[in-house]
């Protein structure tokens, strides 16, 4: 999907790139920010009862070890692309991968950031650990600003593959950095 939202691409469809991929990275976060904030909310009462050891302990068994997990299998319609604005599509894609779990989850990751999220104490703090989460998770669409020609979109799968592990692997060490923040009370939110 990402690699679909190129220069090249949206020129074709009459957009302007710039436009669909910032309304693409604020819809990510906005989807975080709103998928986080309710986790947070929802596990502030189980948080406020439970010692900060014990939550950073059961993230630290969970978030590593790569499980696989239940997912829906659902994708982001494609359809949006031909019959919305670039702006809006780009804004609902955002919206839905930043939320995490609407589509395929690849990777146990990402619930590992929403059990962080819920683990954090508060809305403010998993709202936090949300909005990072979808930061990261929309950034590679830049990886792709260069594609101005068709002879360049075969390598669009190599440039995405080179940013999928690390983009996976930052996605985690930021929600357990801000996760580990919240739950050791560093931070007043």
């Amino acid at each position: 999907m990402l690699g679909s939202i190129t220069p090249l691409g949206e020129r074709g469809r009459g957009s302007r790139w710039w436009l669909t991929v910032t309304a693409y990275l604020v819809g990510s976060t906005l989807g975080g920010v709103a998928f986080g904030g309710l986790l947070g909310l929802v596990g502030s009462s189980f948080a406020s009862r439970t010692p900060v050891a014990a939550r950073l302990a059961v993230l630290a068994v969970v978030g590593p070890f790569g499980l696989r997990l239940p997912t829906v299998r659902r994708q982001v319609d494609e359809g949006w692309r031909a019959g919305y604005r670039g702006w809006v599509w780009g804004f609902g894609f955002g919206l839905q991968l930043g939320a995490g779990v609407v589509t395929v989850v690849t990777t146990s990751t990402v619930y590992a950031t929403w059990l962080a999220a819920g683990l954090s104490g508060g809305a403010v703090a998993g709202a936090v650990i949300g909005a990072t989460f979808g930061v990261v998770r929309a950034a590679p669409v830049l990886s792709v600003a260069g594609v101005r020609r068709p002879d360049q979109l075969p390598h669009v799968d190599a440039i995405l593959a080179r940013w999928a592990a690390p983009a996976r692997r930052a996605t985690y060490a930021a929600g357990a950095v801000v996760a580990g923040v919240a739950l050791l009370g560093a931070a007043r939110w």
